[in-house]
């Protein structure tokens, strides 16, 4: 099936997948791009991706010593994530999950390069783990949810000896975590920490600040590694406990995930913000807005776009 004759619906989750997701926290990985089709794309979009002074966020802010946060909502000004974000083959399960009005808040990249340690083992509800203010908030009458569907797509091969993400299945269910703590961000935290004998860390943070139990330790027995060729994704529940592996320098390729975060209309996104400041970074949202990727809004809480930055419309799945 071409990606012209699908639609959404034709990637809807079957009631049994509805009822893994449920249990796990997780699906996947699915196939979305052929490698090589993936790899094509990767190379035409690489000098896109080093310019980002097309991108909605300012760099003079962004940059901190782990990430840069004008990276964050590429697909703005990114042909190719534009029409990621809405490819019926994401959307159709995700509406699965979140229902049939969605939209897409934000999307960012993660990359893993030779020595860098892995990321340490975190939940998050509201994502205000690392900044100031929740970032996302569900309404009362569907607080049994919370968090972001995350789909996170191996733009390269994704392994473990390159770094690949890890999932504990089931560990949505329990928030571990206090998302309404601060903790200091601090560029001498980066690579640190050494963990149960793995070196890991969180961009410039100790996440096990955030620890309700202060002697809480992940169950990493259970733990899954998301191995995935180039062009495959996951979806997860951000509330999932989620890590990733260090890359040990035993392969010198990079491993780059782009994550895109979706959430049903109901919730509000970026509630009271003007900025965003995270991971030693800090930019103003006033160019930020979510892409409507299923259905409608009928709540009106949050900033729509239509187009991409240069009036382009979204694709409609």
């Amino acid at each position: 099936m071409s990606q012209v004759e699908a639609t959404a619906t034709d990637f809807a989750l079957t009631p049994d997948e509805v009822d893994q997701f449920a249990r796990d926290g997780f699906l996947g990985p699915f196939d979305l791009y052929a490698p090589e089709e993936m790899e094509r794309n990767l190379w035409a979009i690489r000098p896109k991706l080093i310019d980002s002074r097309r991108g909605i966020y300012d760099r003079t802010d962004a940059m901190s010593g782990t990430t840069n946060l004008s990276s964050y909502d590429r697909h703005f000004d990114v042909d190719f994530l534009a029409r990621h974000i809405t490819r019926p083959e994401i959307v159709g399960r995700v509406s699965s999950i979140l229902g049939p009005d969605v939209i897409c808040w934000r999307s960012e990249f993660f990359a893993k390069y030779p020595g860098d340690e892995g990321t340490d083992w975190h939940q998050t509800d509201n994502f205000a783990n690392v900044g100031i203010h929740p970032q996302i908030v569900w309404p009362d009458e569907m607080r049994t949810f919370g968090g972001a569907l995350t789909i996170w797509t191996a733009f390269t091969e994704s392994k473990i000896e390159n770094g690949c993400l890890q999932l504990i299945p089931g560990s949505h269910k329990t928030m571990n975590y206090d998302d309404d703590r601060v903790i200091e961000y601090s560029e001498d935290n980066i690579g640190k920490y050494t963990k149960n004998g793995v070196r890991r860390g969180f961009y410039g943070y100790d996440y096990r600040q955030l620890a309700k139990d202060p002697d809480f330790e992940p169950d990493e027995a259970n733990a899954r590694s998301m191995v995935m060729r180039q062009g495959q994704f996951v979806m997860f529940w951000s509330t999932i406990m989620h890590a990733s592996h260090p890359h040990d320098g035993l392969t010198d390729q990079m491993r780059l995930g782009y994550v895109c975060r979706y959430v049903p209309t109901a919730v509000k996104v970026y509630p009271g913000m003007e900025r965003l400041q995270e991971f030693g970074g800090e930019a103003s949202l006033e160019g930020h807005g979510s892409v409507l990727v299923s259905g409608e809004d009928s709540y009106g809480h949050n900033k729509l776009k239509e187009t991409m930055s240069d009036g382009t419309p979204f694709p409609v799945s």
